[in-house]
């Protein structure tokens, strides 16, 4: 591999990546080809499994593994009725890396680590956090309120150094980060890399139709809005006319789409009624929501899929961090995370005291 030289933390150590940098597992963007390109690329590549059935998730695993001979992972979640079949899959695909968007059971992290995969759950507050830790997480992602997708409202240079302090395992700083400066900041703060989401998706590896990324790009941070009106939880994404509508629509309206979207979604995913009814009733439980918002989650992969698959985002809604009104270009992975890894280097040297 040819690129910067390896910058080793505690990161890189565990996981065999080369660099301290992490693509986020993002649904109906983090497919194949972005994850084996961020790999090659010597990041840490997650695979996005939420949006696929579990035949779709092996056969993307196998096509990364094809793609390329680096360390990648695959996001799961951990209150899905299937989740015990995706986790044997990831162990018989002998997939490095398995990370969770929700807290994954204890018992469910000892049978990763018993098979020899890291485990990677995503939080957003310290006592989350410290739950993992000792359950035997490997390391920890702590996103801050500037991420995409379902976010909190504590900022990342707040909830980061709660996290480092309070646990002691590994921290990947997500939410806000798009450069070397970035990392070089998390890694002061006591992280060991960063996460990215935006930044990834706004590659010309992702698969993202070009005319939804110029969208992205002419977005400026005052362009980028948190609503509550997707799915009933906190979502950051680009504010365009479709959010203005859905943060109009009433209660009964908001519903029935929710109710038409979840039909669609369950012949995406091929599940079937039962299981969308149990994998929310354990949403509901772990979150306690209303049942509204258990039905309101439908929306969330169904209006992402108008827009980041299908380029319709008269019809859909795009996920972003604060960061997309900072990004500029659309890099190949390589070329991105050589740039950060020089700007890393780059902004350690020029640090008073520095050798």
């Amino acid at each position: 591999m040819t690129g910067p030289a390896p910058f080793p933390t505690a990161l890189t150590e565990l996981t065999g990546v080369r660099y301290p940098i992490v693509q986020t597992g993002m649904g109906w963007v983090a497919g194949p080809r972005l994850v084996s390109a961020s790999a090659n690329a010597g990041a840490l590549g997650i695979l996005a499994s939420a949006t696929m059935t579990v035949e779709q998730l092996r056969a993307a695993v196998r096509e990364v593994k094809s793609r390329t001979d680096a360390p990648f992972g695959v996001n799961l979640r951990a209150d899905a009725g299937d989740a015990g079949e995706r986790v044997r899959i990831i162990i018989d695909e002998e997939v490095r890396v398995a990370s969770f968007a929700l807290a994954p059971s204890k018992d469910l992290i000892a049978r990763l680590k018993d098979a020899g995969v890291v485990v990677i759950p995503s939080i957003g507050a310290r006592r989350h956090a410290e739950k993992v830790a000792a359950w035997g997480a490997d390391a920890v992602m702590v996103q801050g309120g500037e991420g995409g997708g379902h976010t909190g409202d504590v900022a990342t240079t707040v909830l980061l150094p709660q996290v480092v302090d309070a646990v002691g395992i590994p921290v990947i700083a997500a939410g806000g980060f798009h450069d070397g400066r970035g990392l070089v900041a998390a890694l002061a703060y006591g992280a060991a890399g960063i996460g990215m989401g935006t930044r990834f998706l706004l590659t010309s590896d992702s698969t993202v139709p070009d005319a939804v990324k110029a969208k992205y790009l002419a977005a400026t941070v005052k362009d980028v809005t948190v609503t509550t009106r997707v799915d009933g939880l906190p979502h950051r994404m680009l504010r365009t006319a479709m959010v203005d509508s859905l943060e109009r629509s009433g209660r009964a309206t908001s519903l029935l789409r929710a109710l038409r979207h979840a039909s669609a979604f369950r012949k995406e995913s091929g599940a079937s009624w039962r299981r969308l009814v149990r994998d929310g009733l354990a949403m509901k439980h772990g979150k306690e929501l209303t049942w509204s918002q258990v039905l309101l989650a439908a929306n969330t992969p169904m209006l992402l899929k108008a827009s980041l698959v299908e380029g319709r985002t008269d019809i859909g809604v795009m996920a972003s961090g604060q960061v997309a009104g900072l990004i500029e270009d659309l890099p190949s992975c390589s070329e991105l995370v050589e740039r950060i890894m020089d700007e890393a280097r780059a902004a350690l040297k020029s640090l008073p005291g520095a050798d």
